[in-house]
Parts: C-alpha cells; sequence; structure tokens
C-alpha cells in the first residue's frame, strides 16, 4: 500500500513494526520493556495513532532495525564543490550596498 496521507503513512510504519515485532516473536510487554517505553507507547505506534519519534527510534533500535534510521538520516557526506578554494577563507561580510 502506498502512503497518500500522514495518516496512512503512520500505520504502514506502525503495521511493519509490528510484523516485524511478531516475525521476532517478541511480546509488546517484553519490546516495550527493551526499548525503554510504556505498552500503551509502543501499542500507539504500531496501530499507528501517535507516537513520539523518541519512541520510534527506541522500538526501531531493540528490534535491531538501525538501518532503517540510517535510510531516513544518511551520513553527511562532504562534497568537493561545496569547499572553500584553497587559501583563500573569508573573514569578514561585504559591507552593504545603499
Amino acid at each position: 500500500m502506498i502512503a497518500n496521507t500522514i495518516e496512512e503513512f503512520e500505520t504502514d510504519v506502525g503495521e511493519q513494526i509490528k510484523s516485524l515485532r511478531l516475525k521476532q516473536n517478541i511480546d509488546r510487554a517484553t519490546l516495550a520493556l527493551r526499548a525503554g517505553c510504556s505498552v500503551s507507547a509502543l501499542k500507539n505506534l504500531e496501530y499507528g495513532t501517535g507516537s513520539t519519534l523518541r519512541t520510534l527510534i527506541a522500538v526501531v533500535r531493540a528490534l535491531g532495525r538501525e538501518d532503517w534510521l540510517r535510510n531516513v538520516a544518511p551520513m553527511a557526506t562532504i562534497s568537493p564543490l561545496s569547499m572553500p578554494k584553497a587559501g583563500h577563507t573569508r573573514q569578514r561580510a561585504r559591507p552593504s550596498t545603499k
């Protein structure tokens, strides 16, 4: 299913987390304990009824799927084109023109 709204996306993510939890044969109480969150917070995440970023990250890490998070926020790479030219570092801003 392709999520079109935020609510649909929340539901889709929650279903994926629940599916992974069940594949790993972990009950909600155990996963909540491992993630350091409440069972109700985990239920909210799985049902897509609202959750915090902290809960999402904790649960994903407890399930051993940090790779999901790395896909969302990949490590920054430095482009040589964005680096200043060698030998020239600006020391101050240009004066404004009137």
